[in-house]
């Protein structure tokens, strides 16, 4: 059986991000996917647009806080479909980009395939087990990174790690994100305040059953063409088989409540239709590492700038209520930054295992302002840019010198 450099389980932004910088930097690399396409989040559950990933600044122009990989994507996006704005890009020209990043640095990859085992020794992972469409097979490696989201190979090799929020874990809302055409935007527009009330009585009334408190929109896909993310569904369990299958049909019952709520009170939906449900529920929080380091909701707050940082942001604190209505959010100011440390990527279990994206060290609070795309996206870049120079110098994950990862980063247009 081949082995390899490094195995990344995950093909979403992050598990691209990081099989991409890896092999960039000569290791020999696979990437596991279970769906039969790279995108994760974007491909899978219809999450858009980018939330926020820079700075305005006073004279009009803007810094990135996102960049590297992340912006070689977006660039390489648009040649194949335009975007009208830094947040808006068309989810299938995005999909095709990464299938070319992929295939144009020769890593390999495997989709509908899964990986259900692990096996360890000491204080390294060996290798997964995967069920592919043809066999199980196993995969022997230097080094992995998880890109699940969901935590499934630190989860399988043992790693601690925090089950959605500290108190009770119960973890942010499950949301399915559906699309509908034909609608008269303009006048959604003029009734979109009115939309919002009559919500509201509704619920009072009991006669809503999603438990969200507002309706939440997004336009930029096309003409007559809105994204709606406002399904919410509670109290379920991402990580069980049985919770979030019953999850998937709650939320597609919440989309069509939605439709005709909207159909029903604002003539802009009249010639409206249905275009795409998500094929999959999407999931804000699952399993967080506990990791060397656990970012906290202080240190976001005070825009604490770690000595190892390897990826910024100002997305505010956005958590929705696990229980039910309400979000709390906490926005930061103009010029307010936050860094995420490399140290948050690192298991205190292993010394060749990282991981990347939303399945990072942080709390509940935390984490609900580092799950985005973009964030998610650079995460994935330095964990395959780490797993390089482990390789190249000291052949361990909690060893290196993050100085030379900083700059390993810069060099290839990151923001640290």
């Amino acid at each position: 059986m081949k082995e390899y450099d490094l195995i990344v389980v995950g093909g979403g932004l992050a598990g691209v991000a990081s099989a991409v910088s890896a092999k960039r930097q000569g290791l020999n690399v696979l990437i596991i996917e279970r769906s039969g396409c790279f995108g994760g989040a974007i491909s899978n559950n219809l999450v858009y647009p980018f939330m926020r990933y820079w700075q305005d600044n006073p004279d009009d122009t803007y810094t990135l806080l996102s960049a590297g990989i992340f912006s070689e994507i977006r660039e390489l996006a648009e040649q194949y479909e335009k975007a009208d704005s830094l947040m808006n890009f068309k989810p299938q020209a995005i999909k095709l980009t990464l299938d070319k990043l992929i295939v144009d640095s020769g890593v390999d990859f495997l989709f509908h395939s899964t990986v259900y085992s692990v096996t360890t020794k000491n204080d390294k992972v060996k290798s997964v087990k995967v069920l592919t469409k043809s066999t199980k097979t196993e995969f022997f490696a230097k080094y992995f990174i998880d890109a699940t989201g969901d935590g499934e190979l630190i989860y399988y090799a043992g790693c601690d790690y925090q089950l959605g929020r500290e108190s009770d874990n119960l973890c942010q809302p499950m949301t399915t994100c559906f699309r509908i055409s034909g609608v008269d935007l303009d006048r959604m527009r003029k009734d979109y305040p009115t939309l919002q009330q009559k919500w509201k009585e509704l619920k009072s009334k009991g006669q809503i059953k999603n438990p969200r408190e507002n309706i939440l929109s997004m336009i930029g896909l096309g003409e007559g063409i809105l994204h709606l993310n406002t399904t919410r569904v509670v109290k379920l369990n991402p990580t069980d088989a049985f919770e979030i299958s019953r999850a998937e049909v709650i939320a597609r019952e919440q989309v069509y409540e939605l439709f005709h709520f909207l159909k029903a009170h604002s003539t802009a939906f009249e010639n409206s239709t249905i275009i795409s449900v998500a094929n999959e529920i999407g999931v804000r929080e699952s399993r967080k590492l506990k990791g060397v380091h656990i970012l906290t909701e202080q240190e976001i707050i005070s825009c604490k700038r770690f000595e190892d940082a390897i990826a910024l942001g100002n997305y505010e604190i956005d958590v929705h209520n696990p229980e039910g209505t309400g979000t709390y959010l906490h926005y930061f100011k103009q010029g307010e930054v936050y860094s995420i440390p490399y140290r948050s990527l690192l298991p205190k279990e292993y010394t060749n295992l990282l991981v990347a994206g939303r399945c990072l060290s942080a709390t509940h609070q935390a984490h609900s302002a580092v799950r985005i795309l973009p964030i998610c996206t650079c995460l994935g870049q330095a964990a395959g840019t780490a797993i390089a120079l482990a390789e190249k110098t000291t052949k361990n994950t909690h060893t290196i010198n993050t100085a030379t990862l900083r700059d390993m980063l810069k060099q290839a247009n990151a923001n640290v």
